[in-house]
Order: structure tokens, then C-alpha cells, then sequence
């Protein structure tokens, strides 16, 4: 259901047959690569049904990126195809644009349904195997570019089965999907969903207000949000007693924080569950079940509120010394996650893949520590990752958009704790001499250079940034002020 658009699961099928079809006339076919540059709607999941059955590669692009983004990105995959709404083409620059060998577009009138209306509903599965490449999920760079994460057929089947047994998914939920389809989170919730044959509602974004009347309208069950959707959805006035079908909601994304948390809880009740993974991991990570959320008690059992839950079914987790040695119960190490809807690697960057992918585990760049019980408590990070919003925003590229600014002689960036994002961008600047730069400036520099969420929300000017002997900025000295009363630095 979407906008006021039924589709049968029969229809639906057809429509993503048609797809496959008219894709193979324009010489797509298995290996190969189809970008999508869409906000949330049923062409989007039509596009990722065609690839599935036809055994190419489905390319997601978040649609917030600027058109420099983009562009790196539709040029690291060389996809033999794009399908993009109108609206969205703009943000394709004419050189990208011209390197595609086709261009299918939704919108009223345009190409995307001429083809469909020319290509036969007949079946179009080819034969696929489980190792080849079912998705290519861009994710944040810590050099500034984003890396290409693959994902085989096999392993989201098994991404499926781990989350839907774990999410006790039955034919009569009826899943509420708010969050972006170039996400792995909102694929994984589709398809946990489909192997059982729910009913979708789709949103094109998420909007409080038609949230809730969806959810009404539709006796919605299930949904997926990120912390700072929930605190939204709270102040509209969402609860048990103005949303009763509502009796599972899942939260990811970014962490949550406890208040936040507690409060949802005592609008809702006790169905609220944690899901801990990343794209590279396939979805799966570590779950904190809705029972497991014990807001008064033993204080070992209110301290998993701020946990990222146990190992989920065929999921082994772990922490590691720097040595790869395991760490003892209680002891902070890199969390390592094992299981076979794991990444099979980077696109076009092996040197990455062999240093996440290393000895059969996913090193996440989280930093967690394990109690007596499997409880995973991730208590920083490793990598220079800020999660704003449910967003991946690595530190250095944001640095490397402040440099660019003539008066930044040296910059770095933190997370700092907020109350709606989770976590803002702060940027800590030392001006060039000879230049009176204002943080307006710098911000709308940044808004020019990478996408909006990534600028940072404040920028603080000092003298100097604390460095170690060696050159390396001490970045726990900018960040420890900033978390000071707060239970954990994210």
C-alpha cells in the first residue's frame, strides 16, 4: 500500500517480471549493474525484485547525496542502467548522466512504465547463485569516498531467516516501512517481511502525522524506526492509546538514548526491539528482545537498556584485542561479528575488505565490551564515524570539506551528544592567519561541498588542536567535554 496504490503480491510480481524483461531488451543481464535514484516508492522495490530475478546487481544511491556524490558513486559502479525519478535526474551530473547507456524514468509520462507497458508479465527468474552479488549499498568513507558494500543472494536469504525468527515475523503482521530503501535496514525489515507474506505499507518518508493515520487506517502491527523518528512520532502525541494495532517496534540505526528510550516505553508499553548491525554485516547483529527491556528491577537487568543485546541466531559476536586476541568478560575490545549474511567484500577496494574481513569475522570499528550473560555494550568506536540521525557520517570527509575552505588552516570533528539526531557534527577550527572566517561561512561551505547532514552543526574556533608528538590529533581531548553527564560516549 502506498499513496493510495494497492498492489496484489500477484501484481506486484507481474510488474517486476515486466521489469526484468525490458531491462534484458536494453542488454542488462547477469553481472551486471542497475542504479536506482529514488525516494520510496513501489518502482524502487520493483527495481530490486527485477535484479533479483534477474541476476544483476542492484546499485542504491541515497538521493540526499550532493550531485558530486552521486556521480562518484554511479562512477565506481559503472551501471549499464539507472532508473531515477524526474525529480531526482538534476542531481545527476551531465557527465554521469552521458556515461549511462540507459535511463529509465518514474514519473508521470515517463520512460520506466512505457517499458513495463512493452515487456511480457511472463516469469523471468534466471538461475543465480547464492555467492553473486545481490546489492551494492554504499556506505560512508573514512577517506572521504564511500565504499561499495556487497551483498550475495545467499547471504540476505540467511539476513531474511536470522531477522524474521528473531523478529517473530507472522503471515498477520501488517509492517509500517518508513525508512529509506537505499538503506540495508529497510531492504532487510522488506524482506524478512515478504518470506512470510506480509502486507507493506510504504511511506515515501517518514511524517509523523501520516504515520499514525497510516497505522489507523491500515491496523498496522510492526514497524522500523530510528530513535530520532520515535522521539518525533512521541511528540505528535503517538502512544498504545492513540496507535492500539501498533505491537512491535523496532529501533536501529543510531544509538538510543536511555531517557528517550524510557519514555517511549511508557507510552507504548513493552514492545520495543533492538536490532545492532550495519550494512557490512548483511543486517544481522545483536538483538535486545522487547521482554529484555526492564525498565525497574535488578539493576543488572535495567543496565541491558543500554546494551545492544545478545548474539542473534546465527550470529557469533565477539571482542578482540588489538593482538585479535579474545578479550575477557567485561573487557573493552573491537566487536567482531561472524555469520553467513556477512559482506562478501568491497567493491573495487580489496585492501579494505582484507582489513574488515579478516579471519572470518566483520570488524565492525566498534568498540564494545561483553558481560557474563552475551550483553553487547558498544561504548565507542574505533573508526571516525558519526551516526546523526540514523545517517553514517565519518569524520574525515567532513574535515576534508572544511580544509577546502581558503581561511580552515587545520580542522577535526566530533560527535557530540543531541537530543533529536543522537549525536551533531562538531567541528573544531583553527583559523588561517590572516583570515577572519565566521562559522557561518564555514558551515555554508560545507552545506556546498557534502550533503546537508553531514555539514556540522557548530563549529568552535581554538588556537590549536591537541596533537600527540607524533602529528595525530588527540580527538578524546575535543570530545570528552562535550559527553560530560551523559552515561556513555557514542
Amino acid at each position: 500500500m502506498f499513496e493510495g496504490r494497492t498492489l496484489t503480491h500477484r501484481q506486484f510480481g507481474e510488474r517486476a517480471f515486466r521489469l526484468a524483461h525490458a531491462l534484458v531488451a536494453l542488454g542488462v543481464g547477469p553481472g551486471d549493474r542497475v542504479a536506482v535514484l529514488a525516494q520510496n516508492c513501489p518502482e524502487y522495490m520493483e527495481a530490486y525484485a527485477a535484479a533479483e530475478l534477474g541476476g544483476w546487481t542492484t546499485v542504491t544511491v541515497n538521493y540526499r547525496l550532493t550531485p558530486s556524490e552521486i556521480s562518484y558513486i554511479l562512477a565506481d559502479s559503472a551501471p549499464k542502467a539507472l532508473i531515477a525519478e524526474a525529480d531526482l535526474l538534476a542531481r545527476v551530473e551531465p557527465a554521469a548522466r552521458g556515461a549511462l547507456a540507459h535511463i529509465l524514468t518514474i514519473g508521470e509520462g515517463g520512460s520506466y512504465e512505457q517499458a513495463l507497458a512493452g515487456a511480457a508479465p511472463a516469469d523471468a527468474r534466471m538461475p543465480v547463485g547464492p555467492d553473486a552479488t545481490a546489492f551494492l549499498i554504499y556506505t560512508s568513507g573514512t577517506t572521504g569516498r564511500p565504499k561499495g558494500v556487497m551483498l550475495s543472494h545467499g547471504g540476505q536469504m540467511q539476513s531474511a531467516r536470522i531477522s524474521a525468527l528473531e523478529g517473530q515475523v507472522r503471515p498477520t503482521d501488517r509492517f509500517v516501512l518508513v525508512m529509506p530503501l537505499y538503506h540495508i535496514g529497510a531492504r532487510n525489515l522488506w524482506l524478512m517481511n515478504s518470506l512470510f507474506g506480509c502486507p507493506i505499507i510504504l511511506h515515501r518518508a517518514f511524517r509523523p502525522t501520516e504515520f499514525m493515520a497510516s497505522v489507523r487506517d491500515h491496523l498496522a502491527t510492526a514497524t522500523l524506526l530510528a530513535p530520532t523518528m520515535l522521539n518525533d512520532l512521541l511528540d505528535a502525541g503517538g502512544s498504545r492509546a492513540t496507535l492500539p494495532s501498533l505491537r512491535k517496534i523496532i529501533y536501529s540505526a543510531a544509538p538510543m538514548p536511555e531517557r528517550l528510550l524510557r519514555r517511549a516505553i511508557a507510552a507504548f508499553g513493552p514492545i520495543f526491539t533492538q536490532v545492532y548491525g550495519m550494512t557490512e554485516s548483511g543486517g544481522p547483529g545483536c538483538t535486545l528482545h522487547a521482554h529484555q527491556h526492564v525498565v525497574e528491577g535488578p539493576a543488572e537487568a535495567v543496565r541491558r537498556l543500554r546494551s545492544a543485546g545478545q548474539p542473534m541466531i546465527g550470529c557469533d559476536v565477539e571482542t578482540r584485542r588489538p593482538d585479535g586476541s579474545p578479550c575477557a568478560v567485561g573487557e573493552p575490545g573491537e566487536i567482531v561479528i561472524r555469520s553467513d549474511a556477512l559482506m562478501t567484500g568491497y567493491w573495487r577496494n580489496e585492501a579494505a575488505t582484507r582489513e574488515t574481513l579478516r579471519g572470518g569475522f566483520l570488524h565492525t570499528g566498534d568498540i564494545g565490551e561483553i558481560d557474563a550473560h552475551g550483553f553487547v555494550y558498544v561504548v565507542d568506536r574505533l573508526k571516525e564515524m558519526i551516526v546523526s540521525g540514523g545517517e553514517n557520517i565519518y569524520s574525515r570527509e567532513v574535515e576534508n570539506a572544511l580544509m577546502g575552505h581558503p581561511g580552515v588552516l587545520e580542522a577535526a570533528v566530533v560527535g557530540a551528544p543531541d537530543p533529536r539526531w543522537g549525536e551533531a557534527v562538531v567541528a573544531f577550527v583553527v583559523k588561517r592567519p590572516g583570515h577572519d572566517v565566521t562559522s557561518e561561512a564555514i558551515i555554508e561551505h560545507c552545506r556546498q561541498a557534502i550533503a546537508a547532514y553531514k555539514r556540522p552543526r557548530e563549529v568552535r574556533f581554538i588556537e590549536a588542536l591537541p596533537k600527540l608528538p607524533n602529528g595525530k590529533v588527540e580527538k578524546f581531548k575535543l570530545r570528552a567535554p562535550l559527553w560530560v553527564g551523559h552515561d556513555r560516549v557514542i
